[in-house]
């Protein structure tokens, strides 16, 4: 397998007021391409903020990061935008829906931001809503779906361009045992079956046995993968 993510010497630091808070601590690691990947680590550890400087949402400070060859912490900000729309997909705790908007169009909204034709993606659509089991929800709006439903809108909208890779920020971290065991195995699947990489970061030992690598995280830097 070749590499689709790398990061090297990867240090972030927040500052709050007059102190400088270290997050990361020098972060080498890589993923293989067709990875399932989960990143674990008590609070604080830096997990989430390595998931989005992985995802171009935030740059180091130092140290690189690397996508499908290209060092993303040097592209410029309309660079990292395509590649975000193109080659990620996220996936947040919260859903992040349009609440106004259905299920279709919270979908099909990535194709909408890049600009292309929706009648050339209604394939794809209809072929997403058969994946993720919602092709009888298609005119519902977030408000009249469960927790459930709602993150596999995310899920559908994230996979709608395409991307080689999927990051997911603690996709069941807002769910029940049983819904999340549900959006586990679709994830699952979505990786064997159309061999997307995935990368989630989650608090669950149960989210991420569904993962076949785990790296743990402590004190912003790598302790275990």
């Amino acid at each position: 397998m070749s590499p689709i993510i790398e990061t090297i010497q990867l240090y972030k630091t927040f500052k709050m007021g007059e102190i400088e808070v270290e997050v990361l601590k020098g972060i080498d690691l890589t993923i293989n391409a067709g990875e399932f990947v989960s990143i674990m680590g008590p609070s604080g550890s830096g997990k989430s903020t390595l998931l989005y400087l992985m995802g171009g949402l935030d740059k180091p400070t130092t140290g690189q990061v690397w996508i499908k060859g290209r060092n993303i912490a040097v592209m410029k900000d309309k660079e990292i935008s395509i590649l975000r729309r193109r080659t990620l997909g996220f996936v947040f705790q919260f859903y992040n829906l349009i609440p106004n908007l259905n299920v279709e169009d919270n979908i099909m909204l990535p194709v909408l931001l890049d600009g292309k034709r929706l009648k050339s993606y209604r394939r794809k659509l209809e072929a997403i809503l058969e994946t993720v089991g919602l092709a009888d929800r298609r005119r519902h709006t977030p408000r009249e779906l469960s927790g459930g439903q709602q993150q596999r809108v995310a899920i559908a909208r994230a996979l709608i361009n395409e991307p080689d890779i999927i990051l997911a920020d603690e996709p069941t971290g807002n769910l029940d045992t049983k819904t999340g065991t549900g959006i586990m195995e679709l994830l699952q699947k979505i990786n064997q079956e159309q061999g997307k990489t995935i990368v989630q970061v989650t608090h669950s030992r149960e989210a991420a046995a569904y993962s076949q690598r785990i790296i743990n995280l402590r004190d912003g830097k790598v302790w275990e993968q």
